[in-house]
């Protein structure tokens, strides 16, 4: 663990851990809006900046890991697309409901 400067003593701050997360959070909610936030209306536009933000994020995480970029990048996209079919279908339940 010292060879990447990871000290296994010392405590970690949850302070740093809350606002880190909160902040990866944001710029992940964040991504699918800039078509918006531009000025398109364009649902797809929204669906590839998501897409490619989750591919990023994907591909990051494959730093930490033994598993190839291209995998982790398709596997975070799959399971991102994953949850956007559900909010969809439970959005169509709720309207139906309604």
């Amino acid at each position: 663990m010292r060879e990447i400067g990871v000290d296994p003593a010392a405590k970690p701050s949850a302070r740093v851990a809350a606002g880190s997360s909160f902040a990866m959070f944001a710029i992940g909610a964040l991504l699918p809006l800039i078509p918006y936030l531009l000025g398109f209306g364009s649902l797809a536009a929204g669906l590839a900046c998501g897409g490619a933000g989750l591919l990023v994020a994907g591909g990051l995480t494959a730093r930490f890991t033994s598993k190839a970029v291209w995998w982790a990048a398709s596997r975070q996209l799959l399971f991102g697309a994953a949850a956007v079919a559900a909010t969809y279908l439970v959005g169509l339940l709720i309207a139906a409901v309604l």
